[in-house]
């Protein structure tokens, strides 16, 4: 019996250790292995209609909880206000004048075809992935023709503008994101969530149509606030899935919308889609958005003050896969903060607004409408045109920049417009990489 005890007691023992060499091994394993990334991308919604944002409104649960779980920016900006400019550089991490896709659409009687080759030749994150065993998958929004042409592996569009056949995506169904992540089996996969979402056409469906009518609200208003509610409800169903399926620990999940949006009441008139403040201006409602960095266990949650701007978004996934990223990125890799809490190195941030028919293939200085820049609480607007005065704003007792304060405050106004000359000048077209 004694005999039968020990034995008994032998294999408890060599069995909790084999247990224990077990979980090590696989906690180690899922340590060694590079994550995978996911990108959430929305498109034309404005940087207050979220409920972690403040909106009194708009219903946005699935990505609150992402902002709730992971490292929030709410001071983060896209240099470029214009769809496929700012999708360009989160592929690439460039500036617009540096990666020379600055319009939608290319100059009266040249094809589309002659844009193509600017993304064809850039290292895109896709691209640089590939070369450490990824595979990545392109849905939605995407202007470069064949998705191949962004480095992609696999993907959705075939032609372009917009996106085509990929446009289905979040609208309609999420099933080829689901096929292509079970399809990656040990391999680590990177997702472009780009759905046109929640941009126009506004037909959101009528279930959360309802939740947003009154008496009382514009309908063109109701159905964009259930726009929004809609793509945050693909985005709970895509991060979900992944969260159900053992993707949670080893997925890190970068939010982002490539513009904002500021939408208008009552008839649709001519030009409402480029309103003063909003896409495709250098206003807050057209360039800043808040960017949500999420991987439980390895990002430290929190809300970020720092300023940040989408072109830190290369480094930082590049980094975050054991990439290396091109030496010309003039981003910054956020790792550091968002992992340790060691501070960045920046002093501002800053981009510049274009036509939206390019005046000259591959010459984005001709282009150019306005410059902005943003330094701690202030903000610089600075037109091209030679009779426009520049605009100074106060965004952080003024968010909505109601009031210009360049009459009452020059000095303010030659200081920030000589440190965007060191930035950017488009009439000697050299861009700074360093802050």
């Amino acid at each position: 019996m004694s005999l039968v005890r020990n034995r008994f007691a032998s294999w408890i023992v060599t069995g909790a250790v084999a247990c224990v060499w077990f979980v090590a091994t696989n906690i180690a394993h899922a340590a060694e292995r590079p994550p995978n990334v996911v990108m959430l991308i929305g498109d034309d919604m404005g940087w207050t209609d979220y409920g972690f944002m403040g909106h009194e409104v708009v219903k946005t649960p699935h990505i609150d909880r992402l902002a709730e779980e992971g490292a929030l920016f709410p001071n983060g900006y896209v240099p470029t206000s214009l769809c496929r400019a700012s999708l360009a550089t989160l592929l690439t991490g460039l500036y617009a004048s540096q990666h020379k896709i600055c319009c939608n659409d290319p100059p009266q009687g040249i094809d589309r075809s002659e844009m193509l080759p600017f993304l064809g030749k850039a290292a895109t994150i896709p691209r640089r992935l590939k070369e450490q065993g990824y595979e990545s998958l392109q849905t939605g929004k995407f202007w470069e023709g064949h998705f191949s042409n962004g480095g992609f592996t696999q993907g959705m569009t075939t032609k372009g503008r917009h996106g085509d056949d990929g446009l289905v995506i979040g609208r309609q169904t999420m099933q080829p994101i689901y096929d292509f992540i079970t399809a990656c089996g040990e391999k680590p996969f990177f997702v472009w969530y780009a759905p046109m979402l929640p941009h126009e056409p506004h037909n959101p469906p009528q279930r959360i149509l309802e939740k947003y009518l009154s008496p009382d609200r514009d309908l063109r208003k109701a159905k964009y606030w259930a726009m929004c509610e809609w793509f945050d409800e693909t985005c709970g169903q895509l991060v979900n899935w992944l969260d159900e399926h053992g993707y949670k620990e080893n997925t890190l999940i970068v939010y982002v919308v490539d513009n904002g949006w500021l939408q208008t009441n009552g008839p649709v008139r001519q030009g409402d889609q480029f309103l003063t403040r909003s896409k495709n201006t250098p206003y807050e409602d057209g360039v800043r958005t808040p960017i949500i960095f999420r991987r439980p266990g390895w990002i430290t949650p929190g809300h970020q003050t720092e300023l940040v701007s989408t072109i830190d978004l290369a480094p930082t996934i590049l980094a975050a896969c054991n990439a290396s990223p091109p030496e010309s990125l003039p981003g910054l890799n956020l790792l550091p903060l968002i992992r340790e809490g060691q501070p960045i190195n920046r002093s501002d941030v800053y981009g510049e607004i274009y036509l939206h028919d390019c005046v000259e293939l591959g010459k984005p200085g001709l282009s150019v409408t306005h410059r902005w820049i943003r330094q701690a609480e202030w903000k610089l607007i600075v037109p091209t045109q030679p009779d426009a005065a520049p605009e100074l704003y106060h965004v952080t007792e003024d968010p909505h920049e109601k009031r210009n304060e360049a009459a009452r405050f020059p000095e303010r106004v030659e200081q920030l417009t000589t440190l965007l000359n060191e930035r950017w000048n488009p009439k000697k077209d050299v861009v700074k990489t360093t802050r």
